[in-house]
């Protein structure tokens, strides 16, 4: 994919010991993914997030896989809510609010997000069990809370996630992500009605 930015687009590069994360994001693409991060499950999943959300999303990652997963999927996230939070920019014009329902199979989730400006996560459901298991072989189950706390903090967003109910952790994780990728798209698309304002009686988010 060749990453032609828009106006609303975020580029962020971090490298540390652990990690080297680039994440190129356009909130008005067309849904174009490019991703590697060499954790291939996660790759699954950042795909059906840009898919699913629209967006332009183009991620490169590479780190100490093998000693876990962990740092990389986590330093990705952390990178993926950075360049949501640039390619926001001000905020003028968005709906800010969004939610959506996702089934899959057995499975259906629930997102909620607020682009507010102030960081919170909150995840309710998943099953207890999960939490050592291993989706694929790669991608530990308990790494979706990293996932999405990392991202609401450094996109400065709340950011709610459900599982209802559920018995295939690849279907949990599945429809949260895709979840997150549909109220993402919803609250940050231009609403006509507020245009060039910000969505908020203290005039900032």
């Amino acid at each position: 994919m060749t990453f032609q930015p828009g106006t609303r687009a975020g580029r962020v590069e971090r490298t540390t010991k652990e990690s080297s994360v680039l994440v190129e994001l356009d909130l008005d693409g067309t849904g174009q993914v490019d991703i590697d991060t060499t954790v291939p499950f996660y790759d699954h999943m950042l795909t059906a997030l840009g898919t699913h959300g629209a967006f332009d999303l183009k991620v490169k990652s590479t780190g100490d896989v093998h000693i876990d997963a962990h740092h990389t999927v986590e330093d990705t996230a952390i990178v993926l809510g950075q360049a949501l939070r640039q390619a926001l920019g001000d905020k003028k014009g968005i709906r800010r609010f969004g939610d959506a329902w996702i089934p899959m199979d057995e499975t259906l989730a629930h997102a909620a997000v607020d682009v507010s400006g102030r960081s919170y996560c909150v995840m309710t459901g998943e099953p207890e069990q999960y939490n050592s298991f291993t989706i694929g072989g790669n991608y530990p189950f308990v790494l979706n809370r990293h996932v999405f706390e990392s991202l609401a903090f450094h996109a400065q967003i709340n950011l709610h996630v459900r599982v209802v109910h559920g018995r295939d952790p690849h279907h949990i994780a599945e429809a949260q992500y895709k979840a997150i990728a549909r109220a993402l798209r919803a609250a940050v698309e231009p609403d006509p009605r507020f245009a060039g304002v910000v969505p908020s009686t203290k005039g900032a988010l």
